[in-house]
Order: structure tokens, then sequence, then C-alpha cells
């Protein structure tokens, strides 16, 4: 699980700084949370997706990653196999044939689908964040109340969490926000690209009295939300945007669609498979690194200055 969070409001290029290591809260070797994501939360609004994907693509072109043949083996053939299997979960194509057995399976036997990651993950993924929000709401509390008692605090504690707006990017079934809602989330919405994903999540919020999640078919690379949330919820979404054949492409457009999802002063929260705690928080560094750039060099073309 990876919770990253912003700055309560927008920030210019003297307040910017990256992620380091003293601003991690971890559970577990592949867990992070960041009291700061150091972004222009609002950049890219005004890009359309080519100019999105040739940012990316010239980003990526700076970077540095390891070559094909660094992964070579003795087992060439299984390899082989082995990639064009794992690829296959980067592409929509799959996960539109995958999601339309699933609602097939649902309409004639109730099952629910395959939970990624399993059932236990989902549940203990769902808990983690509850409890990482509370233990922001009460500081926030204590730093703006003093007066307030144990009582008063968790009463509150409890009424904000209902009202803190979560999206689900990559929602599959939507059963990850039926598990928040449990936790006491109430404002929940589930995006996915595959339509077959959403129509399953929605039958199935049906079917278990979840009416009140909201769900959409879109695009995270290119969303078409205007709303900004508190809380963005990822369950194995940038992993599979990784096995794409663009996949280093497609995670630098991820991360520009991260800054525009996530409100000020709110959270992301990943939970990859494939990625370590290192590996996420030197993501992130990167494009630190790169908004940093690029707002000290649109400054710079307009005259300003920076010290």
């Amino acid at each position: 699980m990876a919770g990253i969070r912003l700055h309560p409001e927008d920030i210019d290029i003297s307040q910017a700084r990256a992620l380091s290591t003293a601003d991690l809260i971890s559970d577990d070797d592949r867990s992070i949370a960041a009291d700061s994501w150091s972004i222009k939360s609002d950049y890219g609004s005004t890009l359309d997706d080519d100019q999105r994907h040739a940012d990316a693509s010239e980003a990526l072109a700076a970077a540095r990653f390891c070559a094909a043949s660094d992964y070579s083996s003795d087992k060439e053939e299984a390899d082989a196999e082995t990639f064009t299997f794992t690829s296959m979960l980067g592409y929509q194509s799959y996960w539109d044939a995958t999601y339309a057995d699933e609602l097939t399976n649902f309409r004639e036997h109730g099952d629910a689908g395959e939970v990624w990651f399993g059932a236990d993950v989902m549940e203990m993924v769902a808990s983690w964040t509850k409890g990482l929000c509370i233990d922001i709401s009460q500081r926030q509390l204590q730093n703006h109340h003093n007066d307030l008692d144990d009582d008063s605090v968790s009463e509150s504690v409890s009424q904000d969490l209902a009202g803190w707006s979560v999206v689900d990017v990559g929602t599959g079934n939507g059963l990850l926000l039926q598990e928040l809602a449990k936790q006491g989330f109430s404002d929940l919405t589930g995006t996915d690209y595959s339509e077959g994903a959403i129509n399953l999540a929605r039958s199935l919020a049906i079917r278990d009295g979840f009416t009140g999640i909201k769900l959409l078919v879109d695009d995270v690379l290119e969303t078409k939300l205007e709303k900004k949330f508190e809380l963005v919820m990822d369950k194995g979404t940038l992993d599979a945007i990784g096995l794409h054949q663009d996949g280093p492409i497609k995670r630098i457009m991820y991360w520009e669609s991260m800054s525009r999802l996530v409100a000020p002063g709110g959270l992301l929260v990943i939970t990859s498979c494939n990625n370590t705690k290192e590996e996420l928080v030197q993501e992130v560094e990167n494009f630190n690194q790169r908004k940093i750039g690029e707002m000290e060099e649109e400054e710079e073309g307009r005259g300003g200055l920076f010290w």
C-alpha cells in the first residue's frame, strides 16, 4: 500500500521538495505514506492527450531504463512465454474479455469474480486506509481545536471520514469500494476503462446493497473527471499499466493524471505487487524533479526569478 499526501494548498517552486525517508510511514516493505507530494496539482489541465503522451515520451528518453539484454536468462523460451502472458494484463482488450466472462458468470451463478490480490489483502487495504485517514483527521482537529476531549474528537473524526471524497481508479468489480463503505466512507466513486468491469461492479453494488457508490467508465490515463478527490485508491492499476509495451511512458502519464485527480492535502493510496517501497518513492521523486524543472523553465520564459 502506498499513501502519498499533497500539500493543503498549491505550492510555488521555492517551496517544492522531493520526498525523503523521514516522510514515510510504512507497515511493510511495499507500503509508503508521505506527508508531502510536492507537485502542482492542477498541472496538465490545458493539455490534450497527444501532448501529454509526447511530454511523457520526452521525459522517458531522458531517463535511464534497463535494456532487454539485462534480463537475459538460461530459460529464454520460457521467459519469453511468461512475458507475453503477463504483458496481456496491460491491454484493455484483455480486461474487456475478462470482465465479459465474469459478468456472464455473475448473471448465471452469482459469482463476484476474481478479487485482485485476494479478499484478505483487500480488507487489509481498506482497514489500513481508514486508519491513515483517521490519524490525519485527528491531527488536524487537535491542531485547530485544543479544547476538544477524546470523545468529541472521535465523533468528529467519524463524521469527517464519511465526508471524504474517494475514487478507486481501475476499480474492476468494485469490491474495494464496498469494503471502504463498510469502514465508514460514503462519498465513493469507482472508474475503469472497461465497460464490462463497470457493469459488473454496478451489478454487485446493487445486489450487495451499496447503491450509493458511483461507477463510471473512465481511463485513468486520459481521465475526463474534473473533480478532485481527497482520497484516490489504486489497487493493482499501476501494476497493470506497467505491463503494457509502452509501460514506462504510460506510467509517466499516470502520475500526470494523479496530479490532477488528488486534491491539495489529499491522499493517493497504491497497492502494488510489482514495485517495492523504494521504487515507488523514486518514481515520485523523479516526477517531482521533472515538474520542478518544467516550472523553472516556464518562469524563466516569463522573466521570473528564483532563489
